[in-house]
C-alpha cells in the first residue's frame, strides 16, 4: 500500500487533506495505530532531502517510539483479551450502537470470547458483541436476590390485608415467614432494601396473626426465634448478624 504525501524540505507538510486523514483514522480506530505510524515513518524517508538527510539518531528515536506503541498496543492488546476470558460465565449488559444511531440494551451470559480482525467479541445468545460496546457486569449473587426479592414481593401481594387476615390464612402466612427466614443475610438485606413495604406488610400480618390466635384461645408456639434475625410471629426483625443457614426455621408442630 503506497502512500503519498506532501513534502517539503525533507519533511512532511501536514495540509488540511492530512489532518482530515488523521482525524478520520482517529474516529475510525481511536488513535494513530503502529501501521500508519510506520507507514508515516517510510514516508519521511522516502521523500526526504538528498542533500540533508535525517540523521540517524533522529531515526533511532522514532523507532524507539515506534516499538513502544507496538509494545503498548500488544499489552493493550493481551489485557483486553484476558478481560474478556474473566467474563465468560458472567452475566453482562451490553450498550450496542445501530447503524441508525440508535442504542440498543442487551443483557446476558457470556458463552465463550472470540477474537476476530484483532478485536476482541463476547457471545451472547449466539450472537457476537464487540466489548467496546460492555456497560456493566452483573454479581450472580445480586441477580439471585433480585429474583427472589420479585417473588417474595409478587407473594406478598397476593396475601389479605390487616384488616381481612382470618385464622384459616395463618398456614399460608407460617409458610411465607418459613421461606424468609431461610434466606441469606444477605438476601434479607436487599428484601429490606427494595422491598420495604413488603416486608412491613409480612411483619405487621405476623403480629395480627398472633393477636388473633390468643384471642381464639389458642397457644402460638411460632412465636419464638433463635435469636439470629428471624421474622418472629410477632413481626420482629433484626437482619443484622444472621449467617447463611440451610434451615433457620425452630417452628414446633
Amino acid at each position: 500500500m503506497s502512500v503519498l504525501v506532501p513534502v517539503k524540505d525533507g519533511k512532511i507538510v501536514e495540509n488540511s487533506a492530512s489532518q482530515d486523514s488523521l482525524a478520520a483514522n482517529r474516529k475510525a480506530g481511536g488513535g494513530l495505530d503502529k501501521e500508519a505510524f510506520l507507514q508515516l515513518l517510510v514516508a519521511q524517508m522516502k521523500y526526504q532531502d538528498p542533500l540533508e538527510p535525517t540523521s540517524n539518531t533522529e531515526y533511532i528515536s522514532q523507532l524507539a517510539t515506534f516499538s513502544s506503541l507496538e509494545e503498548m498496543q500488544n499489552l493493550n492488546g493481551t489485557m483486553t483479551t484476558q478481560h474478556a476470558t474473566n467474563l465468560v460465565g458472567k452475566t453482562v449488559i451490553m450498550n450496542v450502537t445501530s447503524s441508525t444511531g440508535a442504542t440498543n440494551v442487551v443483557q446476558g451470559k457470556v458463552d465463550f470470547v472470540v477474537k476476530q480482525n484483532n478485536k476482541v467479541y463476547l457471545s451472547i445468545d449466539d450472537e457476537l458483541y464487540n466489548i467496546d460496546d460492555l456497560d456493566k457486569v452483573i454479581d450472580d449473587d445480586y441477580l439471585e436476590a433480585l429474583e427472589i426479592a420479585t417473588d417474595f414481593e409478587k407473594v406478598i401481594g397476593e396475601l389479605p390485608s390487616v384488616n381481612n387476615l382470618r385464622l384459616d390464612d395463618k398456614d399460608q402466612l407460617e409458610r411465607v415467614r418459613k421461606a424468609y427466614n431461610n434466606l441469606s443475610t444477605y438476601q434479607q438485606e436487599f428484601i429490606a432494601k427494595y422491598c420495604p413495604k413488603a416486608l412491613e406488610k409480612l411483619q405487621e400480618l405476623l403480629a395480627k396473626m398472633k393477636e388473633m390466635t390468643e384471642a381464639a384461645g389458642g397457644t402460638d408456639s411460632d412465636d419464638k426465634t433463635d435469636g439470629e434475625g428471624n421474622v418472629e410471629g410477632d413481626g420482629n426483625v433484626d437482619n443484622g448478624d444472621k449467617g447463611d443457614k440451610d434451615d433457620t426455621s425452630t417452628d414446633k408442630k
